[in-house]
């Protein structure tokens, strides 16, 4: 009792948001839930080539833990503001541990997989309130551009250890790295707050735009990350089916994280200069270009350049998808709906992959995801650009 005392600090004395501690523990919570997902290309190349599981098996295993992070993402969606936050940080770590730890004795692709979805609902508690949190600072727009910063550089130095990790420790290792991330966790949650109620804030330029608008808003969302599902996590295989080693592989995921770091402070000090909509169409157009340029042997270079384009837009567009989310209404709800449609596509995007490749052969997947990012662009500019005659009518 006195260690969970000293775990979850002193309830009646509230932190401030804003304090440099808070945010740090904030972002490191931020870090540890997508830990997986955002090393998802190396984690499926080790499950292929070190457990022996199929391609197809590796995909629905990511799509699995991505599950388990949607469905919690879905329901504190609701819930969030009826449980103390140290408490569900403090649960959700606890399951990740446990994920990872019990998982490690799993042999079956079936038994692997059950475990690395328990392990997603912890994930998707510390996701959920990561950005919650980050949304109520006094400077999100900064904070969460620290929080993308720090997100890529955990991914490109992951990716570029993996296959030293793999040879040194084996697959094993690499899991128990995954379980003792969030167990350094546990001495930040004394840090964060307990709820949000008293920093609930609504965009300046946020107006109530028609409901089918933000229905299609929503199918964007979900379109996009239903896209970055299909196709992130096949990256690595598809860069050693082109040509490239293990480790040409990882060099060019790494050297694309830190584009990725470029693509987000590109967002944060362009603003709203260029409006919305044309950094939408240049960003999700700048995702499909790289697509087209993996097919068959292309070889480390190209692969290289290919995914440093692509991680750069994906960087890019992400903020402006959710600043324009949440630009749509008044209340703060498409915007965490828009959350949730997020993590969704991540979780189906995998599965839906793996039915589609053959053996040694990802131009489907490839393919797939050129699609849905123009589906995605065709949805989202209506939306934009009603909300964009709105707010101009609302100011006149």
């Amino acid at each position: 009792m006195n260690i969970l005392k000293k775990i979850l600090g002193d309830m009646d004395n509230p932190v401030d948001v804003n304090g440099s501690i808070t945010l740090f523990a904030t972002i490191y919570m931020g870090i540890v839930g997508p830990e997986v997902f955002i090393l998802q290309p190396g984690f499926v190349q080790g499950l292929v080539e070190y457990i022996g599981f199929s391609e197809k098996d590796a995909g629905y295993i990511a799509s699995a833990e991505m599950w388990g992070l949607a469905i919690t993402t879905v329901l504190l969606t609701f819930l969030a503001g009826r449980f103390n936050w140290r408490h569900i940080f403090l649960l959700s770590l606890i399951i990740i541990i446990a994920g990872n730890l019990v998982s490690l004795f799993m042999t079956t692709p079936s038994g692997f997989g059950l475990w690395r979805f328990i392990t997603g609902l912890g994930c998707g508690g510390l996701v959920s309130l990561s950005f919650t949190i980050i949304g109520i600072t006094d400077n999100p727009d900064r904070n969460f551009g620290y929080y993308i910063m720090w997100v890529l550089i955990y991914g490109a130095l992951g990716l570029l250890a993996m296959p030293t990790a793999y040879s040194v420790v084996g697959m094993k290792g690499v899991i128990v790295f995954f379980a003792l991330l969030p167990a350094a966790g546990l001495l930040l949650v004394r840090f964060l707050p307990a709820s949000g109620k008293a920093h609930v804030k609504t965009e300046e330029d946020a107006v109530n735009i028609p409901s089918h608008y933000k229905g299609m808003a929503l199918a964007a969302m979900f379109s996009y990350f239903l896209a970055q599902g299909v196709v992130w996590a096949y990256l690595f295989l598809i860069g050693i089916n082109g040509g490239a080693s293990e480790q040409e592989v990882a060099n060019g995921l790494t050297v694309s994280q830190f584009l990725g770091i470029a693509g987000a402070f590109t967002t944060v000090m362009a603003g709203i200069r260029f409006g919305r909509a044309l950094p939408l169409m240049v960003g999700i157009i700048a995702g499909m270009v790289p697509l087209l340029f993996l097919f068959d042997t292309m070889g480390p270079l190209v692969f290289g350049i290919a995914v440093s384009v692509y991680n750069y837009a994906w960087n890019m567009t992400h903020p402006y998808l959710l600043a324009a989310m949440a630009s749509f209404d008044r209340t703060g709800r498409v915007v965490v709906n828009a959350v949730a449609f997020q993590m969704l596509g991540l979780a189906i995007g995998p599965a839906i992959a793996a039915t589609v490749i053959s053996e040694g052969d990802y131009s489907n997947v490839n393919l797939l995801g050129i699609g849905l990012f123009a589906a995605a662009l065709v949805l989202i500019i209506p939306p934009v650009m009603k909300q964009k005659t709105l707010a101009a009518s609302t100011v006149a």
